[in-house]
């Protein structure tokens, strides 16, 4: 019966025995009176008798009534702890495993307009909060939900109930689920609005440039100058003070200005009007004036906002101009663009680049080019253009290139075949990691994003890197360039090469299949001079015949064989034509040697059909989808590229996709074009 007992443990235990030790104690005290007076120990005696009897009576007599007001206090606290939670101010709940409510306390229910016998999951409340957001063990998760019109945070952390188990018989609970999910919800909803606006106060530098200032000028007569430059600044100064802007003219086609970042929404939401605003300007002048715009936000400071937005206008500049770039520390977002880019009569600029090359490869101890994956001619008549430059300077040069392809393969025959030209002409990526060294001039060619070069591991291997290229630039731009020469209006690399090459020495001499490889990628690039075709792509083409290049080679070097030809033919007879001016089809890649390049072809054909403004042909090759697209002038199908993670330039460019098939590819194409158009970006 006595095990059966309730018993004193701990702290109480202790408590109730620290009157039995006392009383022994006083005995022995008693003892020792009474040796030395007998009188004294009685009297001790007594008041040892009255202890016994408090001590007794404590012991034996109130532990009932002890335990069982101990019991009652446990109960009511228990009651007053589930109270104070029931009534907490914080919305609080419970759910299990799987995120079903199991209970929520009065704020937490009147929050959400529920009754307390609520058992749904939880993501029914909350789509924010799903079984991806659920904690792991000993880790608080915290989630950003919106609910009505307030911002919560949402904490969420798992509560052990493995003893619950072990005292209560009614259930049985699974290993590995043995917890419950406790929520808390706190509103931050003035929190977040007093960021925002501290946000919504910062200012934004910027920088707006006109793309054509001379040429728009030289268009107009005289006495109408100094109106149009009038009407320009008024328009730009404007525009910015109704978003409570302040504009600060730099130079004659310059301007800085800074605007609160609030409106700066406004202004992406409208996709920069001003940009069309300028270009309706005419008092007569035959060349609409175009501008570029930069802009640079959360940097660490104004100084690093500015340097942004000098970023930003450098690269709007360098993708063609007439259009809005902001940078905002490593994301880049475009507006605008869509206007063809205007060809500058000047060949200064090619002048000095190339005096600028030679010097780079006067000093060097050899010279490699290289070009993007999966090469094709422009790409490889720009290397043998630049190779021919080296050993004009009686440098050790080579062209670095991977798996050969069908659409270059007939020229790399030709060279290799040829005793006029070296046998380490081209080489591997292994061989051009072995001999490239600090010394050594990389020049990278029709390309300037890493990614897409032939081998990416080249640039980190020398000091000195040459970009030469014709497309647009992009956010991830080769930065360690000591040159670099990306001009979007060029129609092709090979035809920048060629211009290099009439001021690289005074008496320039290509050898006749240098000059017909060279002259090949240019009529690739123009589809046989019909695509972005200006007065300097004749001229460079006039020189490569007068250095020899033969235009019958050239095109007995592009015939097709029957494979890729029925190939094209069948994309072409399969084109969807979407939302009435988009053609939209997959090439076949059966038994096709390089069936990017037969995709590249079909949708150049694709352009030849009435009402097209712009085609897209998708091609698997090696896992990987790829996208060729082309227009003509009414669409600028390298901003639709971009957002599928590619480039090129307004009217060709292309797109590589991973991890999907072809159709999921057209699907996702259309996506894009559908939700550009509404946007009004195209």
């Amino acid at each position: 019966m006595k095990k059966n007992k309730i018993k004193y443990k701990g702290r109480l235990k202790s408590y109730f025995q620290w009157p039995a030790m006392i009383l022994a104690v006083m005995v022995l005290v008693n003892i020792l009176i009474y040796l030395i007076s007998f009188r004294a120990g009685i009297v001790v005696s007594l008041f040892v008798l009255f202890q016994l009897i408090l001590t007794f009576y404590l012991m034996f007599r109130s532990r009932p009534r002890i335990l069982n007001e101990m019991i009652s206090f446990a109960t009511q606290y228990g009651q007053v702890q589930k109270t104070l939670l029931d009534e907490f101010l914080i919305p609080y709940g419970i759910l299990d495993c799987d995120g079903r409510v199991i209970w929520m306390n009065q704020t937490l229910c009147h929050m959400v307009g529920k009754d307390k016998r609520y058992r749904k999951n939880i993501q029914t409340l909350f789509p924010e909060i799903h079984q991806g957001t659920l904690p792991v063990p000993k880790e608080v998760k915290e989630v950003e939900i919106h609910y009505g019109k307030k911002d919560y945070c949402a904490r969420l952390q798992r509560v052990n109930v493995e003893g619950l188990a072990e005292s209560v018989d009614m259930i049985e609970i699974p290993e590995g689920r043995n917890y419950l999910i406790a929520i808390y919800l706190f509103d931050d909803t003035e929190l977040k609005r007093y960021i925002q606006e501290n946000q919504d106060q910062k200012l934004v530098p910027g920088l707006i440039y006109l793309d054509n200032y001379d040429e728009a000028l030289e268009s107009i007569e005289e006495v109408r100058r100094s109106l149009l430059v009038a009407l320009i600044d008024r328009k730009i100064t404007k525009y910015m003070a109704n978003y409570d802007g302040i504009v600060k003219k730099l130079e004659k086609d310059k301007y800085f200005v800074i605007l609160k970042y609030k409106y700066l929404k406004e202004l992406e939401a409208n996709r920069f009007s001003l940009l069309e605003e300028v270009k309706a300007v005419n008092i007569g002048n035959e060349m609409s004036v175009t501008l570029s715009i930069g802009m640079g936000i959360n940097g660490k400071g104004y100084l690093q906002n500015y340097e942004f937005s000098r970023i930003a206008i450098e690269l709007a500049l360098g993708r063609g101009g007439d259009q809005a770039v902001i940078k905002d520390n490593d994301n880049i977002s475009y507006y605008g663009g869509k206007s063809q880019q205007m060809e500058k009569n000047t060949r200064v600029k090619a002048r000095v680049k190339a005096q600028a090359l030679r010097e780079f490869i006067g000093n060097s101890d050899n010279v490699l080019v290289m070009g993007h994956k999966i090469t094709d001619i422009d790409s490889f008549g720009a290397a043998v253009g630049i190779y021919r430059a080296a050993r004009l300077m009686e440098k050790p040069a080579h062209i670095v290139l991977g798996p050969i392809n069908g659409s270059i393969r007939p020229w790399v025959n030709l060279f290799k075949e040829s005793k006029e030209f070296e046998d380490d002409m081209f080489i591997g990526h292994d061989r051009a990691e072995d001999i490239v060294s600090n010394q050594t001039v990389l020049v990278v060619v029709d390309t300037n994003r890493p990614v897409m070069t032939e081998c990416e591991s080249l640039l980190d291997m020398t000091k000195t890197i040459v970009v030469l290229d014709h497309h647009r630039r992009s956010s991830d731009l080769i930065q360690n360039a000591v040159l670099s020469y990306i001009e979007p209006f060029a129609s092709s690399t090979c035809e920048m090469v060629a211009e290099i090459l009439q001021y690289f020495t005074d008496e320039i001499r290509l050898k006749p299949l240098e000059a017909d490889c060279i002259y090949a990628g240019i009529i690739i690039d123009t589809n046989n001079f019909v695509t972005k075709t200006g007065v300097r792509t004749f001229e460079a083409a006039a020189f490569l015949r007068r250095s020899g290049a033969d235009v019958t080679r050239v095109r007995k070097m592009f015939r097709d064989d029957l494979p890729s030809y029925k190939a094209r033919a069948e994309a072409v007879r399969h084109a969807e034509i979407f939302m009435d001016c988009y053609a939209v089809t997959k090439c076949p890649a059966e038994h096709l040697e390089s069936p990017t390049i037969v995709g590249a072809q079909a949708a150049n054909e694709l352009l030849n059909i009435t009402g097209i403004k712009a085609s897209f042909v998708l091609t698997a090759y090696q896992g990987r989808v790829y996208v060729s697209a082309r227009a003509i002038d009414e669409v600028n199908v390298q901003i639709i590229m971009e957002r599928l993670g590619g480039g090129g330039h307004q009217n060709i460019a292309g797109a590589q996709l991973d991890g999907i098939t072809v159709e999921e590819g057209i699907l996702k194409v259309k996506e894009v074009i559908k939700k550009m158009t509404e946007e009004g970006a195209i």
